[in-house]
């Protein structure tokens, strides 16, 4: 067994192998749910065709097609369904180390099986006498060339082993109309992928011819550009007087050796950078994601400050009494105003004591509301989320049905409601529901809704 393969494709190839020869055929016609049960072009698909070929399930299929259709049960109907299944492996396969067997071998092979049991649909579609036969004969004959130009399209270089092949010329030979028109179909779409295949790879060897022609051109540039620099080097070196030619050898090795530096340096912090840039786009985001929390820190603290309840007055040192006593001296000897009498000082101050009473009083009502408030809503969000997460009532087990329990009252007054009226509508006979439509409500008497309420369970407590 190799590592990660399918289990489905196990246990399918373990059946092919213990099941009696004529199952075989019905046995194989279970990988077609599997590849349609597969997303097209995943990765996943490859991995279930290459466990196919490996199981040798592939080799299975074109042994029963390669029988005779009497003899396979389900007749044609079985072996188109295996043309599909067949085609459809095949196509996209990747056989890794068998790859010659499998070009070589396996797929012309099924070509060839495609065409005798196309001949083969041929020459029943012709002898049969009943036109509901005929029609059928034909279905099955348009599966197998369907399946055979998927076959010939993911793999282009079998239109050679087609077109060849002595069974197709059979099959163009006919007198058929309905026979003949369906293999011009497909003869006419091979040739638009052969078309496609030479148009394919002329744009390739242009595309070769391109790329060569600009490395030939390059290197033709380079060689220019040597070539004039020794020039322009022998030109100077005519110039330079003999004792000052290791002076200016040494003068343009420097320059030389500063510009190779230079493109170094470059090409050396460029790379650094982009090294560098995730954990600066981090760094950038830790500053972002600091700032935002700060802020909001900030914010919260100050809507502390000034929801903050009273928590009186510090307490007061003589000296700082007498300082704020001389404080109010000053303000009121610079500031005088009207004499109050004592009794209206009272009553006002009377009246403060009374609002600021009022106020904490009312303050205090309204924290245990918002308490409450916040209570519901955290039990109404445990309710929803235990209601999401519970297995529908047919699979529930156990103290599972219990999740679907309502703590409020009315609520499960209403449902037990509802309950009883789908019921007693299940539970009448036929004639009371002549002329009644979908949408209609039957009613319950009273007594007998406060009677079955009397015995429900709700809000998660028992009666006594």
């Amino acid at each position: 067994m190799k590592p990660g393969t399918d289990p489905r494709i196990l246990s399918l190839a373990a059946e092919v192998a213990k099941s009696p020869e004529q199952n075989v055929p019905v046995i194989l016609l279970k990988l077609k749910e599997i590849i349609n049960n597969t997303p097209l072009g995943s990765s996943e698909l490859k991995k279930i065709k290459q466990d196919i070929y490996c199981y040798d399930l592939i080799r299975y299929c074109l042994l029963v097609l390669s029988q005779d259709c009497s003899r396979i049960q389900g007749g044609w109907t079985t072996i188109s369904q295996l043309t599909q299944i067949l085609s459809h492996c095949c196509v996209g396969l990747e056989p890794g180390e068998d790859a010659e067997e499998f070009y070589n071998e396996l797929l012309p092979s099924a070509a060839e099986n495609f065409l005798i049991l196309g001949r083969q649909l041929q020459t029943c579609f012709i002898n049969a006498a009943k036109g509901e036969e005929k029609d059928e004969l034909l279905h099955f004959f348009h599966i197998v060339t369907d399946s055979l130009f998927w076959l010939v399209g993911g793999h282009v270089q079998l239109i050679q082993n087609v077109l060849q092949s002595d069974h197709f010329l059979h099959l163009l030979q006919t007198d058929n109309v309905q026979i003949g028109s369906t293999v011009m179909n497909m003869v006419q779409n091979i040739l638009q992928i052969n078309r496609f295949k030479r148009a394919k790879i002329l744009l390739k060897l242009k595309r070769q011819k391109e790329e060569e022609y600009n490395r030939l051109q390059l290197q033709l540039e380079q060689q220019r550009a040597m070539r004039l620099s020794r020039e322009v080097r022998l030109n100077m070196l005519e110039i330079v007087h003999p004792g000052q030619v290791e002076k200016h050898n040494r003068e343009i090795e420097e320059k030389s050796a500063l510009i190779i530096q230079k493109h170094w340096r470059g090409y050396r912090e460029r790379k650094n950078f982009h090294q560098q840039k995730p954990s600066l786009v981090e760094y950038k985001a830790a500053v972002t994601l600091q700032r935002a929390a700060l802020k909001f820190l900030a914010k919260r603290r100050t809507k502390k400050k000034l929801f903050a309840p009273w928590q009186g007055l510090r307490e007061l040192t003589d000296a700082r009494r007498v300082e704020l006593k001389q404080h109010v001296d000053d303000y009121v000897r610079r500031h005088p105003s009207s004499q109050m009498s004592d009794v209206a000082s009272r009553e006002l101050h009377s009246q403060a004591q009374e609002r600021l009473q009022h106020y904490f009083m009312g303050r205090a009502l309204e924290d245990r509301a918002q308490q409450h408030r916040d209570a519901l809503k955290a039990q109404i969000s445990t309710n929803i989320e235990q209601l999401m997460k519970a297995p529908s009532l047919k699979e529930a087990e156990g103290k599972e049905p219990e999740l679907f329990l309502s703590r409020s009252r009315p609520v499960a007054a209403k449902a037990k409601q509802a309950h009883l009226t789908t019921l007693k509508h299940i539970q009448a006979p036929w004639w009371k529901k002549l002329g009644e439509e979908a949408g209609d409500e039957i009613d319950v008497p009273k007594d007998e809704l406060s009677i079955e309420l009397g015995t429900l369970f709700i809000g998660g407590t028992k009666p006594p």
